[in-house]
């Protein structure tokens, strides 16, 4: 179902090197939607009946959600019971679907209703793709604020201001196409989603030196590292912290195959700086799905890779009324299998995340205290507070009742960002006060000086369509090429900026 013709915008950058050109991608890619639709994908053996479709889901259409530049729909799913603040998850469908087709099948109505969780649905159309996929392969989708991309962006958005949605709990997920455009989210918009769920789909920017089709099979083999530097060069600004992300994929899948799975894990366990051993494995569901956990040095799972055994290319469903059932197995490219809308929500912790306070934010935050190893901090009072949540790049890490903090065993020369929260006495949060940025003391300033491709080549600068970036900063260095030399300021680790006139 990830069939790819092309549409046509003027707004569209030239395809990547290494692609084929236009007019053979669309010839070859009209060929495969024909071979597609003669196909049918069904679940391998031992599956069980197929169910009938249930009534068909009440989604609200969005319109005026911002910014729109890949003329996208917006649909909203929001139960009866919905919170104040709640988590949102943004779905997309996969090729040949529309965000009805997937909201009435895929089970994740049933994890809205549960957990009380705002549903965003994206839809393409065949305007955009003739077979109504997500353009996850072109250029002028797949980058960050442009496209498709950027329209997907501004529904999160949306869904924050419009429905009070909690930023901190803005989530992805999406089938085939969809899966792939999850991914693209998660590598472009690190700011906005904290955790995706990539069903069937493609590392980030597969296509940045592969066709499309041979990344969706056999696949394409580069080192964890260079598919990581890919996420880096999506937002050369950020570091961190990175998106939690869940990998599901059926072991029979005939359309995107099963080694996108290790690709993705390669990716992202790398992206976190992690070993591609898992910190665990077990078995989950009716199927015994294989589930491969890949824990951060505090414990929580950064990357987890659920395969599901003989089934082929869809979202895996489990129809029926059990806690851990859901979906519909009606409509092709539904597999009854695993409930995965449950366990995506258990990925995001959609059930653990009590609902939040209406305490206002704290004023003040500000740094009173700065070793090689330590900052702290303090910050003004907030009536009604019983205690404060600190968190240090997105984690919380302290919850005192005084108006202070001090964060220990920190690295010489590293940056953190910190926020605080105010928690009634049922232990919700409120609003989170402004970021503070402190390095810790203790590194000397080191000064780099080397062509463009050579700071690349080090690590302290990244390239996106032929310019360079330093690394932390972000700042543009020019043409990525030998010929352009700059100096680099290294302060703290792993922070550059440039210093071509002053160093240190």
């Amino acid at each position: 179902m990830l069939s790819l013709p092309l549409r046509h915008h003027p707004r569209k950058a030239p395809p990547p090197s290494g692609s084929p050109a236009p007019g053979r991608v669309r010839r070859a890619a009209a060929l495969f939607a024909g071979l597609l639709a003669a196909v049918a994908f069904v679940a391998g053996p031992g599956a069980r009946p197929a169910a009938a479709t249930s009534a068909t889901v009440p989604l609200e259409a969005v319109t005026g959600f911002g910014g729109n530049p890949g003329n996208l729909a917006m649909y909203v799913y929001r139960p009866n019971s919905l919170p104040a603040r709640p988590a949102v998850v943004v779905a997309l469908h996969g090729c040949h679907q529309s965000a009805q087709l997937y909201a009435d099948n895929s089970g994740l109505p049933e994890l809205a209703d549960r957990l009380g969780v705002l549903l965003v649905l994206a839809e393409t159309t065949s305007a955009n793709n003739v077979s109504s996929c997500f353009n996850w392969f072109q250029s002028g989708d797949n980058q960050r604020g442009q496209g498709e991309a950027a329209s997907i962006q501004q529904m999160a958005l949306h869904a924050q201001s419009a429905y009070g949605a909690d930023p901190a709990r803005t989530f992805v997920t999406g089938l085939s196409a969809g899966g792939a455009m999850t991914a693209v989210m998660l590598a472009d918009y690190p700011d906005i989603f904290s955790a995706g769920a990539v069903i069937a789909g493609i590392p980030y920017n597969c296509t940045q030196d592969n066709g499309p089709f041979v990344c969706m099979n056999p696949g394409v083999a580069h080192t964890p590292d260079v598919w990581a530097q890919r996420v880096r060069d999506a937002d050369p600004s950020w570091q961190g912290p990175w998106p939690r992300v869940a990998v599901w994929q059926g072991d029979k899948d005939p359309t995107v195959a099963p080694a996108n799975a290790d690709a993705l894990r390669d990716q992202w366990t790398a992206v976190h700086g992690l070993s591609r051993t898992p910190t665990t494995t077990r078995t989950i569901g009716p199927d015994a799905t294989r589930q491969e956990r890949y824990a951060a040095p505090d414990g929580s799972t950064a990357v987890e890779v659920d395969r599901v055994p003989g089934i082929g290319h869809g979202t895996p469903v489990d129809p029926g009324s059990g806690a851990q059932q859901c979906g519909n197995t009606g409509t092709a490219n539904f597999i009854a299998s695993i409930c995965s809308s449950y366990w995506i929500g258990e990925f995001f912790h959609l059930d653990d995340s009590p609902p939040p306070s209406s305490l206002p934010a704290p004023t003040g935050l500000t740094a009173t205290s700065v070793t090689e190893s330590s900052i702290s901090l303090s910050w003004n009072t907030v009536q009604g507070a019983t205690d404060y949540a600190v968190h240090r790049d997105g984690t919380r890490i302290a919850t005192p009742a005084a108006l202070s903090a001090t964060d220990t065993a920190l690295a010489p020369g590293t940056r953190h960002t910190y926020t605080v929260a105010a928690r009634d006495a049922s232990g919700r949060e409120g609003a989170r006060s402004a970021e503070l940025t402190v390095s810790t003391a203790g590194a000397t300033p080191a000064c780099w000086a080397a062509d463009n491709y050579h700071q690349v080549q080090a690590g302290r600068a990244t390239t996106s369509a032929g310019n360079t970036y330093a690394k932390g900063s972000g700042q543009s260095m020019g043409l990525y090429n030998t010929f352009v030399t700059h100096t680099l300021k290294e302060f703290p680790s792993g922070y550059f900026v440039l210093a071509d006139t002053h160093c240190p």
